[in-house]
């Protein structure tokens, strides 16, 4: 019999696999940080874009923005979309991608995110947009031919992925938002 809180070795099972406590086998998984963003666009289905002041490498971005802990993605959304832009979305959640980035020498995590469908504004409501100065300095509404010189190519795919799963009904898997490619 061994004795209470003495160290007991076993012989590993079948396949090699040793259990682990949950704090040690929490050291061995992908680490990642999670966001969540809404795509906005006017009523012709143009997309709003608000422009980063923060990051060249990723100049026109949607609203959102990094989960805060304890919250959950259409949290994470709604919250981001109201301190970006002063709006606040409407739900239920109708979620159009989501997407995933390895990490790289830029961000030292994985990137997993949602993407929500934030709905179609008025001249109105665009117009009422209030940006964020620290964040970000401009919102411009264009249509996807004319977003596509202005991106980097996989922010622009991604771009194009969301809009897709709007007018189809169909949820985008986007998995290249690495970190590596810019």
């Amino acid at each position: 019999m061994t004795a209470p809180g003495a160290a007991v070795e076993s012989r590993p099972p079948r396949g090699g696999r040793v259990w682990l406590p949950p704090e040690e086998y929490a050291e061995t998984v992908m680490k990642a940080t999670g966001f969540a963003a809404v795509l906005l666009t006017d009523e012709q289905d143009r997309p709003v874009q608000l422009h980063s002041v923060y990051s060249p490498t990723h100049p026109w971005q949607l609203a959102g923005g990094t989960m805060d802990p304890g919250e959950r993605p259409w949290q994470t959304a709604v919250r981001e979309c109201r301190e970006e832009t002063g709006l606040t979305v409407q739900g239920p959640p109708r979620l159009l991608a989501t997407v995933f980035g390895l990490p790289g020498a830029e961000w030292p995590y994985s990137t997993m995110g949602t993407v929500f469908d934030g709905g179609r504004l008025t001249g109105d409501q665009i117009r009422g947009i209030v940006l964020d100065p620290e964040e970000h300095d401009e919102v411009r509404v264009l249509s996807l031919r004319e977003w596509r010189p202005l991106m980097p190519p996989r922010d622009f795919e991604r771009l194009e992925a969301v809009l897709e799963a709007r007018r189809t009904g169909v949820a985008a898997y986007f998995d290249t938002w690495d970190w590596e490619q810019e």
